[in-house]
């Protein structure tokens, strides 16, 4: 299928062992073509981000947008930059790093990096035969000869699979007390404490990659904010001790139906905080309506389910979230899109 052709193509079998090999001897990956050989890269449509202060754009901004937003990526830890040591115009997230590949054909043009790989993950292939067969639940991959399993495997299916995740390049293990499995460009968490549709994390391999190579400094300074508020997606303003998240049930939803948004809360020093109460306001093309949350429980979440009605599709539902604890104020943003 053209679908798994242009991610086949970059690491597997026996040759994506020997290039593992030469990446692994290497403290960074190789300076290549000067950046005005390259073309520009093609910005567009941008949005700023308050929690790091950076701005996403163009096709970057696309591929985040239809993928899954921070849920996946995490938040932008630099602006767009060509990157000499890959050759590409790249961009920093917490969980990846976008590639512009202007020589592929659409949709291949953005690519994420192979971090899994480059941070040396791998590990030896698990022979076919050791591998339980006969269940759904299991998948193994002769490509890496590593199987994802259970959680991981409906994660992995449900968001973007081979595209996103590339191959698995190891087995589930226990790293700092926590299950956790390696991909080609991601990794990903078992977290029991969050709700139930939400245990599937995926750590954050940009910022391991960014602490273990480095990266330009004026890539990483914070931006200064657009001059018209509202372009927040899904962002944390930190002005005061607590740090609140929101997330979506579904980031693509029906025209009719419910939506859920689920708040998690931490005080300063990141543990969960009980007992906040949170408001939302939902944006919706007609009217704004508020919606109240119960208290946040002993993991710091909250959620609050509401009904959407007829909503026209393609355009997006911004949702603004108000978290408050004593004298703490702070706020948050995500959205969702009604399509079908």
């Amino acid at each position: 299928m053209a679908r798994n052709r242009m991610s086949r193509c970059v690491m597997g079998g026996s040759i994506g062992m020997v290039l593992l090999l030469a990446a692994g001897a290497l403290l960074a990956p190789p300076a290549v073509a000067a950046p005005g050989l390259q073309p520009p890269f093609p910005e567009g449509r941008s949005e700023y981000f308050y929690s790091t202060g950076h701005y996403v754009k163009g096709p970057f901004l696309d591929f985040f947008n239809r993928h899954g937003g921070v849920r996946i990526f995490g938040y932008p830890q630099t602006e767009v930059f060509y990157d000499s040591r890959v050759g590409l115009w790249v961009q920093y997230f917490d969980n990846a790093r976008m590639e512009w590949h202007p020589e592929n054909p659409h949709p291949y043009k953005v690519q994420l990096g192979l971090l899994g790989e480059l941070l040396g993950h791998r590990y030896p292939p698990i022979p076919a035969s050791r591998v339980p067969r006969g269940t759904p639940f299991r998948r193994y991959f002769p490509e890496t000869g590593h199987s994802v399993s259970f959680a991981f495997l409906v994660f992995y299916d449900s968001n973007g699979g081979l595209d996103i995740f590339g191959y698995p390049i190891s087995e589930p293990m226990v790293e700092n007390g926590r299950i956790v499995q390696y991909f080609q460009r991601a990794r990903m968490e078992w977290h029991p404490e969050r709700p139930r549709d939400e245990r599937v994390v995926l750590g954050a391999l940009g910022r391991a990659y960014i602490q273990r190579f480095g990266v330009p400094a004026e890539y990483q300074r914070r931006q200064p904010a657009p001059a018209r508020p509202g372009q927040l997606v899904q962002t944390i303003e930190e002005t005061s001790d607590l740090h609140v998240w929101a997330f979506v049930r579904n980031v693509i939803t029906g025209r009719e139906g419910y939506q859920t948004v689920y708040i998690y809360v931490t005080d300063a020093g990141r543990r969960p905080a009980s007992g906040a109460s949170a408001t939302i306001a939902v944006r919706f093309p007609s009217q704004t309506v508020q919606y109240t949350a119960g208290p946040t429980d002993s993991r710091g979440i909250t959620s609050v389910t509401f009904p959407i009605h007829a909503l026209p599709p393609g355009q997006k539902v911004i949702v603004d979230v108000t978290v408050r604890l004593g004298q703490q104020t702070q706020t948050a943003q995500t959205f969702f899109v009604p399509w079908y």
